[in-house]
């Protein structure tokens, strides 16, 4: 046997031990206690690509099911390179979303929030986010929408489906987009030019939470484009001191105040970044509702009442709102949410609720998973199928550890009742006013959270009187 061989031999042995052993301690990860039941998949890559598969709209994960059945709801695993506990729990997942920065904080990944820049909104945790909240809500609140908005946005989603209307097939996402995108821009930043307001506005209408189907240079393109708009408004703003009457005014308002926690990054990352989510999860949610309404004709029917002023929105619109909250339990916007754990965190007892006691290290990642929870056969009878009067004499204006489609805890969406007014008002103006359908090709699936893969085209012509 000549050295080379034997040297070659030796090399192998020790490249397969070396290997094995990395292998090893990836599938075993150290922790000061026992972890969740699970596996982490491949090395670096872990169960990424099985997680984020497309499966049918009216059925729970694959893999969620699959890992369920031989884990239970809580289990570890490896998602985008992360070490991950998955939760699909109702009361574990509302603990941790209750017990932000005190176990947990805010973390999403990379890749959806590295274009939005170091100051985005979706990195902030503890008092700073707090303070921004507060910002948001002084254009997405309640007595905001009904002093400056409602009027508005009625007047442009009226305007936007009188125009398509000529056109007969148009473009569902787009012409929403387009509607929510003309009457909020103003509302956000007023008296642009208007090729620069063309320009915001295309900045805002590109901004997809579909970040793994988007070209990650288009998105980032996109995102620095309309940011560096923002601050050069901003800028001129500061430099000629003149007042306006819009939510760049309130937020430099608040960046003045003495000991505020945000600075000019921030004020320009959140302007962006709320007008671009605001415009993409509520156009989803809108085109999902017309796509319930449109296969359900005692839906259509019992949808046609009277005009929407504030009042009628907030306490007459009962099926309406019956509707918007069936449609957004069935959609889940927010199939997933992210965590990462600041301090080990031990599951039992009177804190969590799971049977075992497990232990999460300090610096993984918690995904809490909603939708198992939305389709529950033992809180939502036939989860699969759209019942609206099954919210008939239920509390529709708040969350609970059974539909957390805006979250929970101090994380709960700011935009939710935004979004129910601007649904209400496009779903009453469609149905009242026009003969719709959809096209043939409107497939919906998840990947894990609901995407249209061949578009979403609406017919549409002026119902004659």
């Amino acid at each position: 046997m000549s050295l080379l061989w034997i040297t070659g031999l030796c090399v192998t042995a020790l490249v397969v031990v070396r290997i094995s052993n990395w292998w090893y301690r990836w599938s075993n990860p150290k922790s000061n206690g026992m972890l969740p039941p699970g596996s982490m998949g491949f090395p670096i890559i872990g169960e990424t690509f099985d997680f984020f598969k497309p499966h049918g709209f009216y059925e729970i994960s694959p893999f969620l099911k699959k890992k369920m059945l031989r884990y239970g709801p809580l289990f570890r695993t490896s998602i985008l390179g992360v070490n991950t506990v998955i939760s699909t729990d109702m009361d574990v997942n509302l603990d941790i979303l209750r017990h932000e920065n005190e176990y947990f904080n805010l973390s999403y990944p990379d890749g959806l929030v590295k274009p939005l820049g170091k100051e985005s909104m979706f990195l902030k945790t503890g008092n700073i986010h707090k303070h921004i909240k507060k910002i948001c809500m002084r254009l997405l609140g309640s007595e905001n929408l009904k002093r400056k908005i409602i009027k508005d946005m009625d007047h442009v989603t009226c305007e936007h489906l009188n125009l398509k209307a000529g056109q007969r097939r148009v473009d569902l996402r787009d012409l929403v987009s387009s509607l929510i995108t003309a009457h909020l821009t103003p509302k956000v930043i007023s008296d642009l030019k208007p090729e620069t307001q063309s320009i915001l506005m295309e900045s805002f209408k590109a901004f997809s939470f579909d970040w793994f189907r988007t070209s990650y240079i288009s998105l980032g393109g996109a995102c620095r484009q309309g940011m560096k708009l923002i601050k050069d408004v901003y800028t001129s703003r500061i430099t000629s001191r003149e007042k306006y009457n819009d939510f760049l005014e309130t937020a430099l308002e608040e960046l003045e105040k003495e000991g505020s926690s945000v600075n000019e990054d921030v004020i320009v990352s959140l302007i962006f970044t709320l007008s671009g989510i605001t415009q993409d999860t509520t156009s989803k949610a809108i085109c999902m509702v017309v796509k319930f309404i449109s296969e359900n004709p005692k839906v259509l029917v019992e949808l046609k009442v009277r005009g929407v002023t504030w009042e009628e929105f907030r306490h007459k619109m009962t099926f309406t709102n019956m509707v918007i909250h069936e449609s957004l339990r069935m959609t889940n916007l927010a199939p997933m949410m992210f965590r990462k754990v600041v301090k080990d965190v031990e599951i039992k007892g009177n804190f969590f609720f799971v049977p075992a006691g497990y232990t999460i290290p300090a610096g993984w990642i918690v995904m809490v998973i909603p939708s198992v929870v939305h389709f529950d056969p033992e809180i939502y009878e036939n989860p699969f199928e759209f019942n609206p009067w099954r919210w008939e004499g239920k509390e529709l204006r708040s969350g609970s550890k059974t539909f957390m489609v805006f979250g929970a805890g101090t994380r709960q969406c700011a935009g939710s009742e935004y979004a129910r007014l601007q649904i209400s008002l496009f779903i009453h103006h469609l149905v009242t006013t026009y003969d719709f359908s959809l096209s043939k090709d409107c497939e919906v699936i998840r990947v894990p959270g609901a995407l249209f893969p061949n578009g979403i085209s609406m017919n549409i012509s002026k119902r004659s009187k």
